[in-house]
């Protein structure tokens, strides 16, 4: 499995035969202008609530390249109207895809389309293949309900958190996050895009360090493989 960093909060998944987007949101973040998103391959577009930050380029890719979005049920049939096939889910559910099986979990956030209708509660994602298991916390504030996550659906190869604070977790948050999904290995998003949001790199590393645990902060284009 390759994991390549868009910025922000988007991610592109590939796995052993399909590619998977997660909250696309490129054309909008200046720190992605090198990012050509007419040039980004998608079977599936995850959603994880509905804020601008987050679903900016959705339509423009899923119309291109066909792929389905995957989201809660008030996201999918928002896109839907626009002619974009899609998978409603809600929290606690799962479904089996071509690529593996997708879990809908809780996230504490809000979810407001960009004219301020109803998004839907907002969500994260744990992803499940025959070889590895990650979850995509999406925009989420620290929640014990995080520890059932390795007791119900198993061992995380990879925990994917908001580390820029002020509308998420912060970076001490996160540390006690990956705790609770006792998971050691962490990807940081959704930091530095814009002010309120700008993280101390060196100093996040070394606190996630000094808890024993590893804090991937990629730049943007770039990747890590399961």
């Amino acid at each position: 499995m390759k994991i390549t960093y868009l910025g922000h909060a988007s991610l592109s998944i590939e796995t052993k035969d399909k590619t998977l987007l997660i909250d696309p949101f490129i054309s909008g973040n200046e720190l992605a202008k090198k990012i050509n998103i007419d040039k980004l391959q998608a079977d599936y577009i995850l959603v994880t609530h509905a804020h601008q930050d987050h679903i900016l380029d959705v339509e423009a890719i899923a119309k291109r390249t066909g792929a389905k979005v995957i989201s809660n049920f008030e996201i999918v049939t928002h896109f839907e109207e626009k002619g974009i096939e899609g998978h409603p889910m809600n929290h606690g559910g799962k479904w089996k895809f071509d690529f593996g099986t997708v879990h809908y979990i809780n996230a504490i956030h809000s979810s407001s389309f960009p004219d301020g209708s109803y998004g839907g509660q907002p969500g994260g994602f744990v992803l499940e293949t025959n070889h590895h298991r990650l979850y995509i916390a999406g925009d989420t504030a620290l929640s014990y309900d995080m520890k059932l996550i390795p007791e119900v659906i198993g061992e995380l190869d990879l925990a994917i958190l908001p580390i820029g604070d002020n509308f998420t977790m912060g970076v001490d948050e996160a540390i006690k996050a990956s705790a609770f999904l006792n998971c050691n290995k962490i990807l940081g998003y959704h930091y530095d895009t814009f002010g309120y949001i700008k993280i101390d790199h060196k100093k996040a590393i070394e606190k996630f360090s000094k808890a024993k645990k590893e804090l991937f902060l990629l730049p943007i284009g770039a990747n890590i493989k399961l």
